[in-house]
């Protein structure tokens, strides 16, 4: 009986962290669903911004820190001051990297949003540095999960609450706003939406907009659990996140949502049941069959060439 209970809980536990892992997966695979959903193409850039919002939640809340802020006052801060960031810098990139070479071919854009990318590492490495720094546990203490916190850390409850907040907030806003109604129209038809009246150039930047704020708020939220960043993880995590765009069907919100889940349940239960060596595999493998049986993705559409 004892065993069993031991093996329940190890379950849960490994259930919990595979759905924490997931929803930021999620987060950030909303923003590339999002840009490839309204302009066709993929914001390889996308992982990098993620990066660039740890470091200003890093930065915002050493300044807070030092000015004897209280935990929570310095976390919703740090989180603003990072999406406000990371959403100008997906406004760049959407005017530097991608307007002038949106009549081109698909792969100026594509090559122009990787060397964006390198761009961003590089000025990073720079500006900060290339070693691990120190994020402190914002989230820590927020909540008291008593004989709960054997299953799930009250990080991890933290993080998967406001990550499904943020999640229902954009499904509420692309589905029930006058914005999300423009930015389905441009999606199904950009030039009858054009016709009537929708600005596409300012809804296709706040697409940029949106999609970098939230995987700066992500990162704010991971980074606190972890305790750690560096320039590196922004590709990493950008390159799971695209994965899971993929896997739940690219240009679907709520396939991004459910690819990002499933990538993370996956990835715990390989560490936990086989090794951590094989996380990755076994992922990966998910994605190949997926692609295979169903090449849009879980909740993709299939869609066929006119001749």
């Amino acid at each position: 009986m004892q065993a069993l209970n031991e093996s329940g809980s190890f379950f849960l536990e490994l259930f919990f962290s595979g759905l924490t892992r997931g929803s930021i997966y999620a987060l950030i695979a909303l923003g590339y669903t999002m840009v490839y959903g309204i302009i066709g193409l993929i914001n390889f850039a996308h992982g990098e911004i993620y990066m660039i919002g740890a470091f200003v939640g890093l930065t915002v809340a050493g300044i807070l820190s030092i000015l004897q802020f209280n935990l929570i006052a310095i976390l919703v801060l740090a989180a603003l001051f990072a999406m406000v960031y990371a959403a100008a810098y997906g406004y760049t990139i959407e005017k530097v990297a991608y307007k002038p070479l949106r009549g081109s071919t698909r792969l100026a854009p594509l090559i122009s949003a990787i060397g964006m990318s390198m761009f961003l590492r590089e000025y990073v490495i720079l500006a900060q540095t290339p070693d691990f720094v120190s994020f402190p546990a914002l989230t820590e203490g927020l909540f008291d999960l008593g004989a709960f916190s054997s299953m799930i850390q009250p990080t991890e409850l933290v993080i998967l609450i406001f990550s499904f907040l943020m999640m229902a907030g954009l499904f509420i806003l692309i589905k029930k706003t006058k914005i999300g109604k423009a930015m389905r129209a441009i999606s199904q038809d950009r030039e009858m939406a054009m016709l009537l009246g929708v600005n596409s150039d300012r809804m296709i930047s706040l697409t940029f907009m949106i999609g970098s704020a939230l995987a700066a708020f992500g990162a704010i939220l991971i980074s606190a659990h972890v305790g750690q960043i560096n320039y590196n993880i922004g590709f990493v995590v950008g390159i799971k996140a695209f994965t899971a765009a993929v896997l739940g069907g690219i240009g679907s919100i709520p396939g991004a949502a459910l690819g990002g889940i499933i990538l993370g349940l996956t990835e715990s239960f390989a560490t936990g049941y086989v090794s951590s060596d094989y996380e990755d595999v076994f992922a990966f493998g998910i994605l190949v069959l997926i692609l295979i049986f169903k090449p849009a993705g879980i909740l993709g559409k299939s869609t066929t060439e006119k001749v």
